[in-house]
Formats: C-alpha cells, sequence, structure tokens
C-alpha cells in the first residue's frame, strides 16, 4: 500500500513539472520582451489544433517558453512554422 501511494505521488509531481515548463503560445506584445532562439516547422496535422499542438510540442523540445505561429498551409495536411523565444 505505502509503495503504491509513493508511485501516485511520483506520476503527480512527474506530470506537475512536465506542464510547468510546456512552451505556450504568446501575443506579439508578449513576445516583444522574450528572445528569439529560432523558428520550428511541423506538418500531416489534420486539424488547426493538431497543427499547434505539434507546433507547441517542437518548441518545447527546443526549450522555448513561447512561440508564434507565423503561417499555416493545407495540401490534404496542414503544415505550419512558428518562431520560438526564451
Amino acid at each position: 500500500m505505502k509503495t503504491i501511494k509513493y508511485a501516485v505521488a511520483a506520476v503527480a509531481l512527474t506530470t506537475l513539472s512536465f506542464g510547468a515548463f510546456a512552451a505556450e503560445s504568446v501575443t506579439a506584445a508578449q513576445a516583444n520582451s522574450m528572445n528569439k532562439i529560432g523558428v520550428v516547422s511541423a506538418e500531416g496535422a489534420t486539424t488547426l489544433d493538431g497543427l499547434e499542438a505539434r507546433l507547441a510540442a517542437k518548441a518545447e523540445e527546443a526549450g522555448a517558453t513561447g512561440y508564434t505561429i507565423t503561417s499555416a498551409n493545407t495540401n490534404n495536411k496542414l503544415s505550419g512554422t512558428a518562431v520560438i523565444y526564451k
């Protein structure tokens, strides 16, 4: 029983810590006070929400804390780019 409590606590803390560092969409005004660290791109999404999720994941992988989507295109599958900030 004690082991289960520790396992549940560890999973909860891990989930919270990952959420704390997730890259978030930022406005142009917010981006002005951040440092641009690059650009990411994603493709193959079937919805705009899916494209945004893929771009957010790539931004997070690159160590960004924020991103601004700069383009979205479709040709049966969505693709797009985002500037990333830290």
